[in-house]
């Protein structure tokens, strides 16, 4: 049963990595369906930019919160803010993540150990403290992105594709955990997307970024909105992303697995420079 205090606080929709890409283009879109939200992400100027821009278009409450979720505090200092503002959370959009391209004996350990942190860790800690509240309230949900990097393993970017298998594999289990409670837990599976995320990622002359033309933020935006809100699991936004995934049940990985190293690994040496993320 929920508490008189409980029921004094007001929903908010809180969305990770909301400064600019899928999460920010996701937060137009809850923005335009009349959701409260607040904002997740390290640079507290996109923060703050972003807020401004949907607060001058939407009426709706826009907080921000600079947070970098890869520390093991950053749970507690999230429900903290939400508790100050009065707000609990309805939605919880884990859309914050980072990649890594490159051979996986080479790679940095504390940069693997950082997307480990981000890319599973964050979003199941979050998850895991989120979704007690959905339930006994009987409505809500977490919209989790993933990729289509998480349909299959990925040689030169391993722990990346691996990570999004995980992503997709939860919410499934937990989709199927929480049916007929009234709260909703989806997955975004986008395939290439217009953002600076493989640039950050240091993935640059791979052929899939040459050939690849992926979709704009905002459609793969809209498509997760939509699928979330219409209660679907598994959003697979595009055409081609939709036969793509069918393909890669049907392909054996005998097969599939020499196209990938082909397709991921670099043409030319990456600098040796620290990634990003957001």
């Amino acid at each position: 049963m929920i508490s008189s205090a409980q029921q004094q606080l007001t929903p908010i929709t809180i969305i990770t990595g909301g400064s600019e890409g899928i999460g920010k283009a996701l937060a137009l879109e809850f923005a335009q369906g009349g959701f409260d939200l607040l904002l997740l992400a390290r640079n507290q100027h996109r923060l703050e930019t972003t807020a401004s821009e949907i607060s001058a278009t939407h009426d709706v409450k826009v907080l921000t919160f600079k947070c970098d979720l890869t520390t093991q505090d950053s749970g507690r200092k999230i429900v903290t803010f939400l508790e100050l503002n009065q707000h609990y959370c309805q939605h919880l959009i884990n859309n914050a993540g980072t990649g890594l391209a490159g051979t996986f004996a080479k790679q940095d350990e504390g940069e693997i150990q950082q997307l480990v942190d981000l890319n599973m860790r964050a979003l199941t800690d979050l998850s895991r403290h989120f979704l007690p509240d959905m339930l006994e309230r009987g409505n809500g949900g977490i919209l989790n992105i993933a990729s289509m990097a998480g349909l299959l393993p990925g040689p030169y970017q391993a722990a990346y594709y691996a990570s999004k298998a995980y992503v997709i594999s939860l919410t499934k289990a937990l989709s199927w955990e929480v049916w007929g409670t009234g709260v909703q837990i989806s997955v975004l599976v986008p395939g290439p997307v217009k953002t600076k995320f493989h640039a950050r990622m240091r993935a640059r002359s791979e052929l899939y970024i040459k050939f690849g033309a992926g979709i704009s933020t905002q459609r793969a935006a809209r498509m997760g909105y939509s699928g979330f809100r219409c209660g679907k699991c598994l959003i697979i936004p595009g055409i081609l992303s939709q036969l793509g995934a069918v393909a890669l049940k049907i392909i054996p990985h005998v097969l599939l697995m020499p196209f990938m190293a082909w397709f991921l690994k670099a043409r030319i040496p990456h600098k040796p420079k620290s990634g990003d993320r957001f």
